[in-house]
């Protein structure tokens, strides 16, 4: 993309001090690692967020949308095009009333994860525990089905609104919804086709009253269940690998085949979790891409397995 006087001016005037240039991206992931983004966005208003988005359809320039970047590996390059992270505009989280299924809350997608979930305990409210942890937002949760061994959001998410590229909002059903391991889907023909390229607004979630002092006394066996099993303080991008879908799990796999530890340059394989990669020393993405393809290869030349990425790679 071509940042002429006439676009930066543009951007400059709209958006203030919402809007960077060359920005690392370092510092909006979870890995700590990233080449710069060629322009920054981050929107205080759903109405700047709009007219951002129309603003690149119309003048044909592309754009990334992230939460906190806590799934995502960005290389050293950098990304070219308008990065757009929704944290600032799309954060609020409220009860919306009782339903059939219970009672419904309505979180946008910058919301964070951990921000819902304690939303709910304190309501006295169940479903939520089994994020309890899970780093990222809630759009990000939605968009993968993020979940652990206590359940998934496709459990509890009973509808989304979004945001198509035309400039127009859709609301999806719970019934139209389509949840997989790690992802969802839905049927093009409800966003115009624009599937792919819609922008998850917000989720609405069904949750039940329950003893909140129960609620409370779980969640902190959930939290320490991760922490031991987890490395804690140290910049990772959570499971590299998305589990097989029989057999040993992706930590096992790599644990089984030696690599427990393993390092190149600041890259490591938790030894404590296998499928964890964590950034021990400045590392470099191409440090964790050599971690990354190394693994692969040696799972698949031990098991014949392919281990299919739960980490997004992104940038030039």
């Amino acid at each position: 993309m071509a940042l002429d006087a006439d676009t930066i001016r543009w951007l400059e005037s709209r958006f203030k001090n919402s809007i960077r240039f060359e920005e690392p991206m370092s510092k909006h992931t979870s890995l700590r690692i990233g080449g710069p983004a060629e322009v920054f966005a981050a929107p205080e208003t759903l109405e700047d967020l709009l007219s951002l988005i129309n603003w690149s359809r119309e003048k044909g320039l592309s754009y990334r949308v992230i939460g906190r970047g806590t799934n995502l590996l960005v290389k050293d390059a950098g990304i070219r095009g308008i990065v757009v992270k929704l944290t600032k505009c799309l954060k609020t989280i409220e009860e919306t009333g009782p339903h059939t299924d219970g009672i419904l809350v309505t979180a946008m997608a910058g919301a964070n994860l951990t921000a819902l979930c304690s939303y709910a305990l304190k309501r006295g409210l169940k479903g939520m525990n089994f994020s309890l942890g899970i780093p990222g937002t809630v759009g990000g949760g939605i968009k993968m089905n993020a979940g652990t061994s206590y359940g998934s959001m496709g459990n509890v998410l009973r509808s989304i609104d979004v945001l198509l590229p035309t400039g127009n909002t859709s609301h999806v059903e719970r019934k139209a919804l389509d949840f997989a391991y790690r992802k969802l889907t839905w049927n093009p023909k409800l966003t115009d086709g624009h599937e792919d390229q819609a922008i998850i607004l917000s989720g609405r979630f069904s949750f039940y009253p329950s003893d909140p002092e129960k609620l409370k006394k779980t969640a902190r066996e959930i939290i320490k269940a991760r922490q031991r099993k987890q490395p804690i303080g140290l910049p990772s991008a959570g499971c590299v690998f998305k589990n097989p879908a029989s057999g040993p799990s992706a930590g096992q796999l790599i644990e089984m085949a030696g690599l427990k530890g393993k390092s190149v340059g600041g890259a490591e394989i938790s030894s404590k979790h296998a499928n964890f990669f964590i950034n021990r020393r400045n590392a470099s993405a191409a440090d964790f891409l050599a971690l990354i393809n190394i693994t692969e290869d040696v799972v698949f030349k031990k098991f014949n397995i392919h281990l299919e990425r739960e980490v997004e790679v992104v940038g030039a």
